[in-house]
């Protein structure tokens, strides 16, 4: 078996499809949530904090050199890692509903189910055990 035709075969596995979809649409659902952070939920929080727009925060450890005119600006950007905590959280909030969903129609699903019928084995185990309780 060539290399190739082991490759094909590796790549046509359905864990592998499924894993592509699932990064595909990961990273879709990425961008959009990235947007509803910043377009939707930001503006609301910082008129709340009257107009502070957390990803320009930051915390200034060492200051640019006029005299150098280079930018040497190094600071601590804690503004950005609320911003990333916040998307995480939207993120993680999102998930949950999505599986409790899921999982909600999952147990819709298994009531509305009838219960599989017995088996030919267990029909006849059930015959014999009636027989042995009647005296037969």
């Amino acid at each position: 078996m060539s290399i190739l035709s082991e490759f094909r075969e590796f790549i046509a596995r359905g864990n592998v499809v499924d894993l592509a979809v699932g990064v595909i649409i990961g990273s879709a659902f990425g961008k959009i949530v990235t947007a509803l952070v910043e377009d939707v939920v930001m503006p609301p929080i910082g008129l709340l904090t009257s107009g502070v727009d957390f990803s320009h925060m930051n915390w200034v450890l060492k200051a640019d050199n006029p005299a150098t005119k280079a930018d040497e600006v190094v600071a601590i950007q804690y503004g950005a890692f609320a911003n990333t905590v916040i998307q995480f959280l939207i993120v993680a909030w999102v998930v949950f509903l999505l599986v409790k969903g899921v999982n909600t129609l999952r147990r819709a699903q298994a009531a509305q189910a009838p219960p599989p019928a017995p088996s030919a084995e267990e029909t006849l185990l059930t015959e014999i055990r009636d027989l042995l309780k009647s005296g037969r």
